[in-house]
């Protein structure tokens, strides 16, 4: 039997530390080609996550694709920034990090997410955002084209119960709530993966030594990501650190890791106190015209396989050990 081509994925993030882990899941796992990496400002300033998003494609050896980086802040709001989760630099922890030996594409992001998915057949490219949805909702406005050609977005963020950054809203849809909005009723598929099912991707201390076993460079960067993120989980009276940005990835790569429903979802835009929130509606049945999907349900043991396997599969990565 001739071998399923992997799905072509455009990673729009804001690295962060569980950015850094799904673009190395994303690399190393076969099922997937990543075909540009674009940064939009959101866990920190986009200068420092754009240089973040060219460390970590250093250290995993990621060449020959775009990386550009898009809107420095909301599209109506200040920019809003997590350093008390991700510190200063907005990927503090690890040691020794190298400089980056991946060039900046000269075109904006939004320009980039315009351009390949222009120039691929119609459902080849999916969009896996896993920071505040800017980038999308301007490429969406700049070239409406691209809603009916996007296999799909699978994206990180939004809640349909508990948010993080007020008691309703998760931090990526609440420090751009239009931009979000713009996204889940552009008409295309948009499967949120949020809080519910993030906070299931727990990397305790025995995820952690699996990880460090394997003993390479990329596995090294990573357990030293998940101990500085873990200060934060911990403080919040996690088990670890819930590592919510793989989890979109791992969806794409296998859909029966991550469970979803249809439901319809929006996302407020004006609530003195709901400010960000993702309002799903699970009152009965979703018709088969709702093209929003909220995930539910997580395999924590296969999703951490998949991220393990995409580790040990990178090797020993772009630069020395």
């Amino acid at each position: 039997m001739a071998a399923i081509p992997p799905k072509k994925v455009i990673l729009d993030c804001d690295p962060g530390h569980d950015d850094a882990v799904a673009i190395l899941l994303a690399h190393g796992n076969p099922s997937l080609e990543i075909v540009a990496l674009t940064t939009v400002g959101g866990n920190q300033t986009l200068d420092k996550v754009t240089r973040n998003a060219q460390i970590v494609a250093t250290v995993a050896g990621i060449r020959g694709i775009p990386v550009a980086a898009g809107a420095h802040r909301p599209l109506v709001r200040p920019i809003e920034v997590a350093e008390e989760v991700h510190g200063p630099s907005g990927m503090d922890g690890p040691t020794d990090l190298p400089e980056p030996a991946v060039a900046l594409d000269p075109r904006h992001a939004v320009q980039v997410i315009v351009d390949t998915v222009m120039a691929s057949e119609p459902g080849e490219i999916t969009l896996i955002p896993t920071g505040p949805l800017t980038n999308l909702a301007l490429a969406a406005r700049l070239e409406p084209g691209i809603v009916d050609r996007v296999r799909e977005v699978v994206l990180m963020g939004g809640a349909i119960e508990t948010g993080n950054s007020t008691p309703v809203a998760e931090f990526n849809i609440k420090v751009d709530p239009e931009a979000a909005h713009i996204v889940f009723t552009a008409g295309w598929p948009v499967t949120m993966v949020g809080l519910d099912l993030t906070h299931q991707a727990l990397a305790t201390p025995d995820v952690v030594a699996r990880i460090a076993a394997l003993g390479t460079r990329p596995a090294r960067f990573v357990v030293e990501l998940l101990d500085f993120f873990g200060r934060s989980a911990h403080r919040a009276g996690f088990g670890g650190p819930p590592v919510h940005d793989a989890c979109a990835v791992a969806r794409v790569i296998d859909p029966s890791v991550v469970s979803v429903e249809r439901m319809p979802i929006d996302v407020e835009m004006q609530g003195g106190l709901t400010l960000g929130m993702t309002v799903a509606d699970r009152r009965g049945p979703a018709p088969d015209t709702c093209r929003t999907f909220g995930a539910v349900r997580l395999d924590p043991a296969r999703f951490w396989d998949l991220v393990i396997d995409a580790l040990a599969a990178i090797g020993p990565g772009g630069i020395e050990n």
